[in-house]
Parts: C-alpha cells; sequence; structure tokens
C-alpha cells in the first residue's frame, strides 16, 4: 500500500470516527434533554397522564370553544414528545384525586369545575369574578391585594401554574389553565411548550405565573408578557369578606 492509498484511508476512517462521535454526543444530549422535559412535565417513557377538558360558557349545548381546543392540540403534542399517553376527560367527569398522573387542567372556574376544585384546594389567595351580568369587574383576578381587569382583546390575563400534592417526592404535577377568555388559555399553553426549560431553571416544582396576553384580536395568542410570578400570594388565603354592618333607622 502506497503512501496516497493509506492516506486516503486513513481520513475514511477519522471522518468515520468523527461522524459517530459526532452522532453519540448528539444522541447523549437529546435524550439529556428529553430526560428533563419528561422530569418537569411528570411524564416518563409511557406513563398516562389526565387531559381535563372544560366547556364554552357561551354555548347553549355541551361544546369546548375553538382556541381551548387548539390549547388540548397544543397539549397533546406535548405529551406525546414525551413518549407518554393521554386520558381526555370533561371537566365535570373528573372524580378523582391528583398526585397519581400528570394532570393539565385548562379552562377558568366559571367553564370548569375542576379548575373551581383545584383554586380552591391549592390557590386560597386567586378569586375570579364568574359573574354573568356585565361590569367592570367581569372576569377580573384577585390575587392578594391587587386586581386584574380583562379588557377583551386588547388586555387579557391568565394564570399558569405547575403544583403538587402535599410532600410526596413521587407526585406528579397539575399544570393549571385559567384564562379570562379561551384565547388565553392557548397563549398560556403556547407559552408552557416555548418555555418549560426557563421555567424549570428559575422557578422550579411549584410556581404560579401570572400572564398577559396582549392585542389578542391583532396578535391571537402569541404576544404573551409574565407579569409577575404570583406564587406566594396565590397560595396565601385572602381575608374572608367583611359582613355588612345593619343599618337601623330611627324612629
Amino acid at each position: 500500500m502506497n503512501d496516497d492509498v493509506r492516506n486516503i484511508v486513513l481520513g475514511v476512517v477519522a471522518a468515520g470516527i468523527s461522524a459517530a462521535l459526532g452522532w453519540l454526543a448528539r444522541t447523549f444530549l437529546w435524550k439529556r434533554k428529553l430526560r428533563r422535559k419528561q422530569a418537569f412535565f411528570g411524564l416518563p417513557e409511557n406513563s398516562e397522564s389526565l387531559l381535563v377538558v372544560n366547556r364554552d360558557p357561551a354555548a347553549t349545548e355541551p361544546a369546548v370553544h375553538r382556541f381551548d381546543v387548539y390549547a388540548l392540540l397544543e397539549l397533546s403534542a406535548l405529551i406525546k414528545s414525551c413518549g407518554a399517553h393521554l386520558h381526555v376527560v370533561t371537566q365535570d367527569s373528573a372524580h378523582q384525586g391528583f398526585g397519581e398522573r400528570t394532570e393539565f387542567c385548562v379552562g377558568g372556574p366559571g367553564s370548569n369545575r375542576r379548575m373551581m376544585a383545584h383554586m380552591a384546594a391549592m390557590l386560597p389567595g386567586v378569586r375570579v369574578n364568574i359573574d354573568a351580568e356585565p361590569g367592570p369587574d367581569r372576569g377580573a383576578f384577585q390575587i392578594g391585594d391587587e386586581r386584574y381587569r380583562l379588557d377583551p382583546g386588547i388586555t387579557e390575563y391568565v394564570l399558569l401554574a405547575r403544583l403538587t400534592a402535599g410532600d410526596r417526592r413521587d407526585a406528579r404535577p397539575v399544570f393549571l389553565f385559567c384564562g379570562q377568555r379561551a384565547i388565553t388559555n392557548q397563549a398560556a399553553t403556547r407559552y408552557l411548550a416555548r418555555n418549560h426549560e426557563r421555567l424549570a431553571r428559575k422557578h422550579g416544582d411549584s410556581f404560579v405565573l401570572l400572564l398577559k396576553v396582549i392585542n389578542s384580536q391583532a396578535y391571537g395568542p402569541d404576544v404573551v408578557e409574565l407579569v409577575e410570578d404570583v406564587t406566594r400570594a396565590a397560595q396565601s388565603p385572602l381575608p374572608a369578606p367583611a359582613a355588612p354592618r345593619n343599618s337601623h333607622r330611627a324612629s
């Protein structure tokens, strides 16, 4: 074998080794990224998850708003990307506890009984105005001492939460997407899918974030800002409303 052939063979071998090492490195990084994603969502390979569907309060028959359907589709894709399975249940048929399976609960307490139960149990510092009568506070969030009013199509708010039950190390998380309108629920699911790595690094296992959806009538669910981490306020019980004073009229 002359020098030229030997150099060619060595070059091919070196290229093959470099390609193999590169493939191994990419595979290692991809698997590590996947494991972190699975850990954050509580979705190991072939695990089961629960997707709780709300109802459209404006519909006369039981139905899901189209923006909530989009949110459910995005969550389904996220669950599948973790190699997990999902079960879809309606908000009035999810009669089970939490912590056994990862749960994704979509919709505010006015359209989702399951959300109402979760908020009462785990977010006592949050109140949502679900009155049907029109008014400036309709749909408003009360979080601690702050109130966040709805301006439809212009400024809308949504709570994105990752919560765990008690101190169990093996408890699966519950993800809440509690928006003032259906489009804000989709905005929150999209925000989670895009930013879950940063959220895991910055906020850890449990958090409650208040997001603001800006000008949804023009930009849909794509323009979202983080207003504040409201975990402490959301988990601290609000004071009970003061009882009305009896009025006495002199005779």
